[in-house]
């Protein structure tokens, strides 16, 4: 059953404007960021952050800067008014969604970038690519990014915290809330807002399962029966290893994208 309607942002200064507006208001701002297609396991986040705030604000962005040129950013999937049905769906809903079509675009219309579905089907370009979008300044948690996830994708993690700072710079939330599916992702979010002084409480919010016991992930949708199973398997001599060795708080290791898919 739809619930409330919320109010979709796509320019950044509106969305900073809202955000001051309503703190004028005494409110306080919870902050979900995602690249969109979402599942329970995101709609868990928006209703931790209402734990812990007023209002919600939940981002829909599929950031070009954290893909590598040979990586899947043309064909991540998206669904963005079946995204909204599903965040109408959750109880006392949220607030605002911030829809931006490109965080890297500084006015130079020949640097846009609009991913390929909305443009006519131009080339997607990641910009990390030489002729990409001339963006320079990059945030990196130097220690944290190395090894694991960080040997397999090493742009990954410095794209992932250059955007979220940019998004915690327009959104100006209170509270942000990140998934412990993607551990390594969300312990270098909460060491670079102690290193860099952001005001902003970083919650991490429980690993959301599907009925095989698979962690819910937006990518699941491209595995196919077959690697499915594999990923299952996985899971199982993880789970095992991890309990042999009481290693738990590394699981969520063994199930981020980027040993998965």
């Amino acid at each position: 059953m739809a619930g409330k309607e919320p109010v979709i942002i796509t320019d950044k200064e509106e969305m900073r404007k809202w955000t001051r507006t309503m703190r004028s208001k005494n409110h306080t701002i919870g902050f979900v960021p995602t690249m969109g297609y979402l599942h329970d396991g995101h709609l868990s986040l928006v209703q931790e952050a209402q734990k812990h705030t007023d209002l919600i604000v939940v981002s829909i962005y599929v950031n070009p800067g954290q893909f590598s040129p040979n990586e899947d950013l043309s064909t991540y999937p998206s669904d963005f008014q079946g995204d909204i049905q599903k965040l109408k769906s959750v109880a006392n809903g949220v607030d605002v969604v911030f829809h931006p079509k490109n965080l890297y675009d500084y006015g130079n219309s020949e640097m846009g970038l609009i991913r390929s579905a909305e443009n006519e089907g131009l080339k997607v370009v990641s910009c990390v690519e030489d002729k990409g979008m001339g963006h320079e300044t990059w945030v990196r948690v130097e220690n944290l990014e190395k090894g694991l996830c960080g040997k397999s994708r090493p742009v990954f993690f410095r794209g992932v915290a250059t955007i979220v700072t940019k998004l915690f710079n327009i959104v100006e939330p209170d509270v942000a809330v990140f998934g412990k599916k993607d551990y390594q992702q969300w312990r270098i979010i909460q060491r670079m807002v102690r290193d860099l002084d952001f005001g902003i409480k970083v919650i991490g919010s429980d690993i959301v399962r599907e009925h095989d016991g698979l962690a819910m992930s937006s990518r699941n949708v491209k595995l196919s029966p077959a690697d499915r199973q594999k990923v299952l398997l996985l899971l199982s001599v993880s789970l095992s290893t991890m309990k042999e060795h009481e290693l738990w708080q590394t699981l969520a290791y063994s199930e981020s994208r980027c040993f998965v898919y």
